[in-house]
């Protein structure tokens, strides 16, 4: 085939790959990145697939290898970080913000088919705990589907090591989620837009009241470093609603309160609100927030850097 030809089926999983490498790497850019490199390893490979195999599944191994090399090329480690978290909760014991090259991913890049809890942030902060290699069979084989003849072909290892890895990284993975996870009640989209709505109103005008009955008894906030104000090395959290609170309390009201601007989005199959703050007679990017909605509350709050809002289609700064 010619290279047009190959690129318009290549094209035709460019979505799906694109949310396979976000998964492996935890990186929207990163992901992007990968798979246009994997396009173009599959185009100089092309006589060894002539259609022996499906095209799917030989893309999937060519994007599996991109995303390990890379990691390999590009080492790095998550601060060991553990929180107290009670039994029961819906919280995981390290946030998604401890992860500094996490970035959230906005719903119109994801597939269509893909499954929520595969992409939620509490899923890939946690597998980005586990090593390269665990990471790739627990995602070819829990997530892809894949049986360990097939992980083993891709990954050139046995299906015993497959079954082994696999075995681990479930058991890490258990460890990092949160407790309740598998009993998280998912908001309808009109309650959870309720909820939304009234946490942006009750930010916007700075009302303690209004911001209390919205927020869960245990929520958490984390933020990344350079993330909404916290200019620290190394990542921020504080929970409880009391603590919560006292923390906004300098920029949502009193003497050095800014005035602020929230606009909606979706990230990782869930609610995220992007804020922008009047600086120098302009809205400016301060910071991206997704929110984890649990029983009719907002039980947790990440935020990530401005960087972000251009996967979003979001300014930095807001049109008069």
């Amino acid at each position: 085939m010619d290279e047009t030809e190959f690129a318009d089926l290549a094209e035709t999983h460019r979505r799906e790959l694109r949310v396979h490498c976000y998964r492996l790497l935890g990186s929207v850019d990163e992901a992007e990145d990968l798979v246009q490199e994997t396009f173009l390893r599959a185009w100089r490979a092309r006589e060894q697939y002539a259609g022996r195999a499906s095209l799917r599944a030989w893309l999937y191994k060519i994007a599996t290898n991109t995303c390990l090399d890379f990691l390999d090329r590009t080492p790095r480690v998550v601060p060991s970080v553990d929180l107290p978290v009670a039994s029961g909760s819906h919280l995981a014991p390290r946030p998604a913000a401890a992860v500094p090259w996490l970035q959230p991913c906005p719903d119109d890049l994801l597939d269509a088919a893909v499954a929520r809890e595969t992409v939620e942030l509490a899923f890939l902060a946690a597998v980005q705990y586990l090593s390269p290699r665990q990471r790739a069979v627990l995602i070819l084989r829990d997530v892809v589907g894949w049986t360990a003849k097939e992980t083993a072909t891709t990954l050139e290892t046995t299906p015993a090591s497959v079954n082994s890895s696999l075995q681990r990284a479930r058991a890490e993975l258990k460890e990092q989620l949160p407790s309740r996870r598998t009993e998280w009640r998912v908001e309808s989209s009109g309650d959870e837009r309720a909820v939304v709505s009234r946490y942006m109103a009750a930010i916007t005008a700075g009302d303690d009241q209004a911001i209390a009955a919205v927020l869960c008894d245990d929520v958490r906030c984390s933020h990344q470093p350079g993330a909404g104000g916290h200019d620290g090395p190394e990542p921020a959290w504080y929970g409880g609603r009391a603590t919560v609170l006292a923390g906004w309390a300098p920029v949502l009201h009193g003497p050095d309160a800014m005035e602020l601007r929230m606009r909606e989005v979706r990230a990782n199959g869930g609610p995220a609100v992007a804020t922008y703050l009047r600086h120098g007679g302009a809205f400016r990017a301060f910071g991206l927030n997704t929110l984890l909605i649990a029983d009719g509350s907002v039980a947790e709050v990440t935020t990530f850097v401005p960087s972000v809002f251009k996967a979003f289609g979001l300014p930095d700064v807001l049109p008069d």
